[in-house]
């Protein structure tokens, strides 16, 4: 049985339909539980064989055609690669594959058999979430790069679930670098070009560890001498640190500094940093207030505040909110004034026992330390996994819904209100607005107070009119935050450059305002008006690299023009009254001589294209020349 489930072939005709309905029904209905193994199956198979037994029952009376024998089971369709056996990204539960429980897979091979080669797509159940735990199907491993300490250039990539633990990734990585079981080891995680940290808690899992996608493990191994390789390196930077930062003690606020509130986004490297400018925070008072640093090198320190987020996988949506509600005043002085302490709800039932709350503020302290350029937010982002599951990831989240749960856990880790009173809501009846605005703010600080009702929280006019006896009943609801709709532009600003059918006038650039979804059409009648020249006098072009890219039709929508292309408008001439039939050309103008180079080849033109019209009957090689000539003069 255990060969055969490591993908040989099947052990005999399978048993008759009913049979394999029977048994494979309770196990595909099994729930998830944590620990366990799930085997992926290609949907296309699989409903194969849900027709083939009529899984279903959809041939209740047993006289519909009997359905193609499914033949081995076959997950070629989820490979992205046949050889590595890969799995292809993005691939949707149900859609694409099916999750069979260890014992289901175990008979469909027993009966049908796996393709030769192919090895069973294993997956563990994972549990996510602290306080409403549910479980998933971990269809995606996680890779990490592992390299030794003595030999860190060669690096190994290699997968894990999240629910393996550290130990796991030791054990490995001692198989991997042929490490003897009697040395000594102690593992060290990094990312990017952020310090390095020590994974000392072995029985702790990947997911509880912040690991994710990408990142280094390095594997230390003990000296002869009973010494660490890295505690020489260790000593000399915490000799370095001490030595250039010594931290005053909190001052009255008079020794405070106010700080230019810019914030900037990197990607682990500071050099690779892009800056998001901003204006002094605070009107006519000082910005954040932080205690001031002595340091022997200045140029060593960078100005508080001004400290970036790396990037832990694709987690820019976090990075985003959290540089937003750094820049807020009130909230970050809080924070950094520890008044935060005393406040922490840890008894709560809607909180997180404070601990969002001491992650954020303990975020916050580093940004606006001074004594870094940037801050790698991974603790913060383990503890927002922990009790969202939603963002336990490192893929791209919605930044808006980050905010919203941030806002609402620092809300409730901070609630001033111990025991919350049960209030009953009242209508206006009549009563003036101020009076009932006031007594429903009131009503709602007895159940909410804390420092994010002090700062976000405000107050919703609701009127509602019944329609059958038109009584109008207003309330005041109260709201954190708002989600408002983008405006959408409904013009769009256009430059292009009109090139005049007579050689005397020189090219003039023109810009005006079109519809944002208007045609080319509504570009040369908005172009007429401006130069005079007749819109149906007028050919509509893309010039790139010389030539013409694109001829536009009259039809066609300026959506396709984009901001960057260099649109030229010719005039040209339309038959005259007499009958006068004329001919336009597209001219190019090209280098005489080719040059001679490795990085051109074939003809190399210059210049600005040309469209031009001439009298179909005057057309002969000697007067183009002419027209041509005219035209560049």
């Amino acid at each position: 049985m255990a060969a055969v489930a490591e993908g040989g072939g099947g052990g005999g005709a399978p048993p008759c339909p009913a049979m394999q309905r029977a048994e494979l029904g309770p196990l595909l209905a099994m729930a998830l539980r944590p620990g366990e193994s799930w085997y992926l199956v290609d949907s296309r198979w699989f409903k194969q064989w849900k027709k083939y037994v009529d899984f279903d029952n959809l041939d209740m009376f047993g006289v519909g055609e009997p359905s193609l024998f499914p033949g081995p089971v076959d997950n070629s369709g989820l490979f992205s690669d046949l050889e590595t056996q890969s799995l292809k990204e993005h691939l949707i539960d149900e859609l694409d594959y099916v999750l069979v429980p260890t014992e289901a897979w175990n008979k469909l091979v027993t009966w049908y058999g796996c393709i030769d080669g192919q090895e069973p797509i294993v997956r563990k159940v994972v549990e996510y979430g602290l306080f409403v735990k549910h479980c998933k199907v971990e269809v995606y491993l996680l890779e990490l790069k592992l390299c030794e300490n003595s030999n860190p250039d060669n690096v190994v990539s290699c997968h894990f679930s999240k629910a393996d633990t550290i130990a796991t990734i030791e054990k490995e990585m001692r198989k991997l670098f042929n490490i003897p079981a009697e040395k000594e080891t102690r593992l060290w995680n990094r990312y990017m070009n952020n310090p390095w940290e020590h994974l000392s808690k072995l029985d702790s899992t990947v997911q509880d560890a912040g690991l994710y996608q990408g990142q280094i493990v390095l594997l230390e191994v003990k000296n002869e001498d009973g010494t660490w390789p890295r505690q020489s390196l260790l000593a000399k930077s915490s000799t370095a640190t001490s030595r250039n930062f010594t931290t005053s003690s909190k001052s009255s606020a008079s020794s405070y500094s106010s700080v230019s509130a810019t914030s900037v986004i990197t990607n682990g490297d500071s050099s690779n940093s892009y800056g998001l400018n901003s204006s002094h925070l605070g009107r006519g008072g000082s910005g954040f207030s932080y205690n001031t640093y002595n340091c022997r090198d200045s140029a060593s320190l960078s100005q508080p505040g001004l400290c970036g987020l790396s990037n832990l996988g694709n987690t820019c949506f976090m990075n985003s909110a959290l540089q937003c509600l750094s820049n807020t005043p009130p909230l970050t002085d809080y924070f950094l004034e520890d008044r935060y302490e005393a406040e922490i709800n840890q008894d709560n039932p809607l909180g997180m026992r404070g601990e969002i709350a001491e992650a954020y503020a303990e975020l916050i302290k580093q940004i606006w330390s001074g004594r870094q350029s940037h801050v790698a937010p991974r603790i913060f982002k383990t503890q927002v996994g922990r009790f969202a599951p939603q963002f336990s990831g490192y893929q791209q989240q919605d930044s808006q819904e980050l905010l919203a749960f941030l806002l609402d856990g620092l809300h409730e880790d901070l609630n001033r209100v111990k025991k919350k009173p049960y209030l009953e809501l009242k209508d206006a009846n009549g009563r003036p607005d101020l009076v009932v605005a006031k007594e429903a703010w009131e009503n709602h600080r007895l159940r909410n107070d804390s420092i994010i009702v002090d700062i976000f929280h405000g107050l919703f006019k609701s009127t509602l009119v019944c329609p059958k006896c038109s009584k109008i009943s207003v309330t005041f609801d109260p709201f954190c935050y708002l989600t408002l709709p983008l405006p959408l532009r409904r013009d769009r600003l256009m430059e292009v450059t009109l090139v005049y059918a007579n050689p005397q006038c020189r090219p003039v650039q023109y810009r005006f305002v079109v519809p944002m979804m208007g045609a080319i059409s509504d570009l040369c009648e908005s172009l007429s008006k401006l130069s005079g020249v007749p819109a149906e006098n007028m050919v509509v072009t893309e010039v790139y690299n010389h030539r013409f890219h694109k001829i536009f039709q009259m039809d066609e929508g300026l959506n396709h023009i984009m901001p960057k292309d260099d649109i030229f408008v010719y005039e040209v001439c339309k038959p005259s009254e007499d009958g006068s039939e004329y001919v336009t050309l597209s001219i190019y103008f090209r280098e005489k001589t080719v040059r001679q180079s490795s990085n051109t080849s074939g003809t190399v033109l210059f210049g600005q294209p040309l469209l031009i019209s001439v009298l179909k009957h005057k057309l002969t090689l000697d007067y183009l020349y002419s027209v041509v000539l005219e035209q560049i003069r």
